[in-house]
């Protein structure tokens, strides 16, 4: 497949990147610092933060699918998820791309947001430890970064594109197994972990499962 990949310098993304091309996937690598990827890489310079409409939109024609490895990782960056979401639905749209994954977190599917000030109490995953102790000590250390994630989804949900929402638990730099679990719509049961190169797996094998198009999908071991 021909892919651009939104964020390929972070953590997630390099997994990303890395398993592309190892997989035989053209991929032009969107970043805001060319200079943290191999010259032999495509790169695409793009600062997500204030993106240049034309200049994303151009990167994404002719590509088949497209996948943001692009979110927040401590509570200042908050707000990148959901603004570099809209820049990137805006170009698809004009570049004529109608897949997309993206990285969430497992925590959201309980996050209030503008389109759903009243979501689920519970995720219908998450056991009593989970619901009653982790998830709300999670929310508390980091509402500002879930909030964003949960503000991207919206953006997701209430557009046209057919696109899949990852929602992994605490990441780790652990291998790549390809031995996780996998629910739609929900979180997996008492699962805590995922390392970051099964989440990049996961993101580049439900680019083909028609049955994840529109949903969300919980990851954990």
């Amino acid at each position: 497949m021909k892919l651009a990949l939104i964020g390929a310098s972070g953590g997630i993304g390099r997994e990303i990147l890395s398993q592309a091309l190892t997989a035989g996937h053209l991929v032009k690598a969107v970043v805001r610092n060319p200079s943290k990827l191999s010259a032999e890489v495509d790169v695409v310079r793009v600062d997500l933060a204030s993106p240049d409409g034309e200049v994303l939109a151009a990167t994404l024609r002719n590509v088949d699918a497209v996948i943001s490895a692009v979110g927040p990782s401590r509570a200042a960056q908050a707000g990148i998820a959901a603004r570099a979401t809209a820049a990137i639905v805006r170009a698809m749209a004009g570049a004529g791309v109608r897949r997309l994954v993206v990285i969430s977190a497992a925590p959201v599917g309980v996050v209030p947001s503008p389109h759903r000030p009243h979501p689920p109490r519970y995720d219908p995953g998450d056991d009593l430890l989970m619901r009653y102790l982790l998830s709300p000590l999670i929310r508390r250390l980091f509402g500002p970064i879930y909030t964003d994630l949960a503000d991207m989804e919206d953006l997701l949900r209430n557009g046209r594109l057919d696109w899949t929402a990852i929602r992994p638990p605490r990441l780790t730099n652990g291998p790549l197994t390809r031995t996780y679990r996998t629910a739609i719509d929900r979180n997996v049961p008492h699962g805590l972990i995922i390392s970051r190169r099964d989440v990049a797996h996961l993101m580049l094998t439900v680019l083909q499962q028609r049955e994840t198009v529109r949903h969300s999908v919980g990851v954990a071991y």
